[in-house]
Order: C-alpha cells, then structure tokens, then sequence
C-alpha cells in the first residue's frame, strides 16, 4: 500500500523556502516509516497543494506537516476535499474543517473543557482591543490568530503598547505567566489512546514555546489528574482520531486549561514518545482494514 505524507513546500526536504523548524518533519517521517513499512506501507512525502499528484495512486493520505495552511485556508480545504474524494484521508476533512478556526473551542467547552478566559474579535482594532483589556481584566493581552498556528502572527501586548497590524480575526487572552514557569503541555493520542506527555518551556526571555523560537521540551510522566484533564477533552469528541495532541496550561487555580486541540497537522513530538510509530501504523493499518 502506498500512503501520501501530506506536507508542504515549506517543509519538503531540499525546498528553497524551507522552514527553520523542517527538522521536526524529517524527525516524525523517520520515525513513522519504518513500522508502515513493517506492515507494507510505503509514505511518501508530498505537498498537498501539488497539482501534478494523482491522489488515486495512494492508498490513503495522511495529514502532516501541511505548515502553510493558515495564509490559504478554503485553498486547502478545497485540496483535501478533492483527496478524501479519492482515498480515505486521516483525519478527515470534516474534523479539519471543524477544527481549522479556534472558535472549535468553544464547542468543547460546552462539552466541559476549562479554557483560558477567550474573547472572539472579528476586528482587532484599537477599540476592540482596549475593550478585551477592560473586559478580561488584565494588563497583558496574548492575542492569536483564530485560524493561524505555529505562533505566526501571534502578539503579546501590554496595556497601552503600540497595536500590532492585526488584519485578521483574532482571540484575545489574558496572559498567563505559568506558560513561562512551568511551561506548556502536550499530550499525544493514537487512535483515542493515550501514547505520551511533555512539557514544553520557553526560552529566556520569550513565552512562545516553538522550536523556531528556541523553545524545548521533556518528556513526563503526568500525574493523574493532568491526564484525566487532557482524557476527558480525547473522550469529547465526536469520533474516534487516527491523532491528536492536547495542548494544556496551568491556570491560576491549579487545574489545567485547554489551549488547542491539535487534529490537523501536528507535531507528534516522536522523541519523546518512542512506541509512537508502531501505536501509529497498527492504527493506520486497522483503519485501512489490515
């Protein structure tokens, strides 16, 4: 069986405009291929945006390291429904759709889940701004993209700072310094099943926890509470995910709180999960009828 590893040029080995943080798509394509092999399937890296694949060659497409989306959104969307049209797609271009803007979360916080105090602004200008100020009660605003990723027009922004150019829908939140203490987790996920956890720190200086911005991760093992959290937004779920990465800070109360449900193209972290990769292709395999 033939399996397209869906990426993008700015990703793909050997392209011009390749991305400083690639390395993270060399890392999970040499972890996964071996075990697909293993179970006679063979990845191959391609962009999804090339027109010149014939999608039926494959016996199914999964999403990877598609790290161009978010400036080109109906454009990938439209992509990928005309791949699912032809080959099974993982995961599916139902679940992309609902999860490609970050209004998803609050479908799951009415399943439940305990987010940051989030304001949804359509267009973040000045007044809108100073509003989510008053409003979310804080001197220091973090304010993303609501269909963006990667930190990629991201903004930290003290009261009465300067007012970036924003010409997108944006999220404001109130800024949490356990982000640069404690760090960031993630908790990965096969097919519904808990695989492995980490924390990601921020380098000195910055908050943002990316690679490409000198953050670094460890592996942990999470104390039970911490994993019942990130199960319970897995166990929200509609369906049950070839993968998915729960992303969770600590909030003032102790608990954690949802950041992102990653289930488009997210970084797997395979160091630190070394049973991943076969946890992946027994997925993949059962999934394709294996």
């Amino acid at each position: 069986m033939k399996i397209a590893y869906l990426a993008s040029e700015k990703t793909l080995p050997g392209s011009p405009t390749r991305r400083s943080d690639a390395f993270e798509h060399d890392d999970t394509v040499a972890v996964l291929r071996p075990p697909l092999a293993a179970k006679g399937m063979e990845l191959l890296e391609l962009s999804w945006d090339d027109a010149h694949v014939n999608w039926r060659d494959f016996d199914a497409a999964v999403i990877g390291t598609t790290w161009d989306y978010w400036d080109r959104a109906g454009e990938f969307l439209a992509a990928l429904d005309n791949i699912e049209a032809q080959i099974p797609l993982f995961n599916s271009t139902k679940t992309v759709r609902w999860n490609i803007q970050k209004t998803y979360l609050r479908d799951l916080e009415q399943r439940g889940a305990k987010l940051i105090p989030t304001l949804w602004l359509e267009c973040a200008d000045e007044a809108a701004v100073r509003a989510a100020f008053d409003a979310l009660e804080t001197d220091e605003l973090v304010l993303k993209r609501q269909i963006g990723a990667g930190a990629h027009g991201q903004h930290k922004l003290k009261r009465g700072e300067p007012l970036p150019h924003m010409p997108w829908a944006m999220m404001a939140q109130p800024f949490l310094p356990m982000i640069q203490t404690e760090g960031e987790f993630s908790f990965l996920f096969v097919d519904g099943r808990f695989s492995h956890a980490l924390v990601k720190t921020a380098a000195v200086g910055d908050y943002r926890i990316q690679s490409s911005y000198g953050g670094t991760n460890r592996k942990i093992d999470p104390a039970a509470g911490d994993l019942a959290a990130a199960k319970a937004i897995i166990a929200a779920l509609d369906e049950t995910l070839l993968y998915a990465r729960v992303d969770m800070l600590r909030g003032t109360d102790g608990r954690l709180c949802l950041m992102e449900l990653e289930v488009i193209e997210p970084y797997l972290y395979v160091h630190e999960g070394p049973e991943l990769g076969e946890r992946f292709a027994a997925a993949l395999e059962k999934r394709l009828g294996g």
